[in-house]
Parts: C-alpha cells; sequence; structure tokens
C-alpha cells in the first residue's frame, strides 16, 4: 500500500473516529466550553469524594477537558459554590438542596441559590451509626447521656439532620465535627464514643475501621425507622449485608438522595456530554464506587426539589424517556 493511500487511511480512520466520538456526546458542540471544570465534592474518607473524584475523572479523559474534584464542606457549601459559579460542578442532597433554594443555606443565610441546577442521580444517602466493638452499644438507645458523637463535617448533610435527628430519639450528646478520615481515627483512639455518618454506602472510613478493629454498625428499630420518617425528609432503606463484613444482616435505616449539579449558566452541549459520559458507562462507574449501582437513568425522577440543566433535561428526556415539565427546566 502507498504512502499516499495509508495517510487516506489513516485520515478516514481518524475521521470516523472523531465523528463517532462527537456523535456520542451530543455533537460536541464546543462552543462556550470552559477550559477547565472543578466538581465540588466532601472531605477525603466520605463517599462523596471518592464518588466525586472519580466521575470528574471519567469525564476529563472522555472529554479531553482538564477538569478534577475539590474538598469542600459537602452539599451546603457546593450548593453555594456551584451557584455562584466557583465551582462548574458540585454533588448535593435534596434536603440541603431544598434549604439553599429556599435561602436559609447557613452558609448564606437569606440567599436563594437558584443557578444550581439538578445534572443526574447519583444514589442515596443512608444515616448510619457507628461505634467501636468495646463500647458495648449495640442500640440508639444505649447511646450514654453526654456521649461525643462526631456528626462529619459542619454543614454536611450528615451534620445538619444528623444531631436533629438523634434529638428526635431522645439522645443528650456532645456534638463534634470533622472528616470521615478524622472522627474514624478519633473514634479507633476513644476521643469519640459514636460516629453518625450520612455518606453512600460502604463509607470508606467505615471500611477502614472493620479493617482495623471490631465496630458495631447500629441499626434502627422499626418504632425509631418510622419516627424520623415522619420528622425528617427522608425514606425507609436497608444497608445491605454484603456491604461491610461486620454486618451478618441486612440493617434497617433512612435515607436521602444526592444529586450533581451544575451551573445553570454552563453551555447545554457541555453539561449534556457531561451526562452523557457518567450515565452511558454503568460499569466504568460502578468500578469508580459501588454507589454507583443507584447512579441509573430511570431515577432521573428522584429530583423532586431542583430545576434541571437544560443539558441534562435534554438527555434524560432522550435518553432515559423522562417527562419532564417545562417550567422545571431552567430558563423553560
Amino acid at each position: 500500500m502507498t504512502m499516499t493511500k495509508l495517510t487516506a487511511l489513516a485520515l478516514s480512520t481518524a475521521l470516523a473516529t472523531s465523528a463517532a466520538f462527537a456523535e456520542s456526546h451530543g455533537g460536541m458542540d464546543r462552543t462556550g466550553w470552559p477550559e477547565s471544570f472543578t466538581v465540588g465534592t466532601a472531605s477525603q474518607g466520605g463517599t462523596f469524594f471518592a464518588y466525586g473524584s472519580g466521575w470528574a475523572n471519567l469525564v476529563a479523559e472522555e472529554l479531553g477537558i482538564s477538569g478534577g474534584a475539590e474538598v469542600t464542606g459537602g452539599p451546603m457549601q457546593n450548593m453555594a459554590l456551584v451557584h455562584t459559579g466557583e465551582a462548574q460542578f458540585g454533588m448535593t442532597t435534596m434536603g440541603p438542596a431544598r434549604e439553599s433554594l429556599q435561602g436559609t443555606n447557613p452558609i448564606a443565610p437569606g440567599l436563594q441559590m437558584t443557578n444550581a441546577c439538578a445534572m443526574f442521580p447519583m444514589y442515596q444517602t443512608p444515616f448510619s451509626i457507628t461505634t467501636l466493638g468495646a463500647s458495648g452499644i449495640t442500640a440508639i438507645s444505649e447511646i450514654p447521656d453526654g456521649a461525643r458523637i462526631g456528626f462529619g463535617p459542619a454543614g454536611s448533610t450528615s451534620d445538619t439532620y444528623f444531631p436533629a435527628m438523634m434529638e428526635t430519639l431522645g439522645v443528650n450528646f456532645d456534638r463534634r465535627n470533622g472528616g470521615w478520615d478524622d472522627l474514624g481515627g478519633q473514634l479507633q483512639d476513644g476521643l469519640l464514643d459514636v460516629i453518625a455518618f450520612a455518606a453512600g454506602v460502604p463509607v470508606p472510613a467505615v471500611s477502614q475501621l472493620e479493617v482495623q478493629t471490631d465496630i458495631n454498625i447500629i441499626e434502627f428499630t422499626p418504632e425509631e425507622q418510622q419516627q424520623i420518617i415522619d420528622a425528617f425528609p427522608v425514606s425507609a432503606y436497608s444497608i445491605n449485608a454484603g456491604v461491610y463484613g461486620t454486618l451478618d444482616h441486612d440493617a434497617r435505616s433512612v435515607a436521602m438522595w444526592n444529586f450533581a449539579i451544575a451551573n445553570c449558566d454552563l453551555p447545554e452541549s457541555f453539561v449534556y456530554a457531561v451526562v452523557d459520559v457518567v450515565m452511558s458507562d454503568h460499569e466504568r462507574m460502578m468500578g469508580i464506587h459501588a454507589a454507583s449501582r443507584e447512579t441509573l437513568p430511570e431515577n432521573w425522577d428522584k429530583n423532586t426539589v431542583m430545576m434541571w440543566h437544560p443539558g441534562a433535561a435534554r438527555w434524560f428526556t432522550e435518553n432515559a424517556g423522562a417527562t419532564i415539565a417545562a417550567d422545571m427546566i431552567h430558563g423553560g
């Protein structure tokens, strides 16, 4: 084969590959795309950071654009960062999203963070309680008065809701905050009595703990579960026994849905392409974190709070049979 034919063949192959790549990502109209992007996550050791770092790297690789995750204070701060455009993307939970839209986000009281739009469903965040096996605490009712409880980073979903849940269940405690890795270390060192996690399972810090020492993962009783469901924006949830080696049965819990969010002013084609990368490769997402088992197109309807980004709304309408009302799409 002559050099001319080889060159033509290579060019033809490259063009075909580029065309297929472009077609698979919404035509790849890059008008107005940022040169790089940031995904607001949470503290290291938590599921948000592991999951967010993973999909940020996946998107950067597939779209050929620089991007990555940033450690933040979690859902409340992410709503603020994405609303202002300091972060292009972030991850939040339905409760904090609702509070942020209503102007009751403690980071900026009175500011309605309406420029953060829904992008794609992530997973449910279960609320789970962990103690050391040596503590003898095996039920919520056994948590002693004045127990030192770590609730995660200040302003996180866990810190926003779990203390109120504990109070509802009659637990008196000394409230502590910090990153999940730090709190796990404090529990192991005897500086905390309990850690109360709101994070996708398996929580990396808990998985690390059970490798190093004996722990108890405490479930809600049926009565406690119903009491919390009646008082908070959560639903019933079971932590599968296969998630942690410590569990020998499914653990009763409650959970709240998480969504990835995008600044509403980002180009429609960019957000469409990002959603396409994440939602079209479930196998790779599962390789990032087991919580991705719920990152499925059919879970689009779990957003009942935020306006949709037009690019995301178009993807779910075209690829998941979504029926999103025009008044739920930003600018619609």
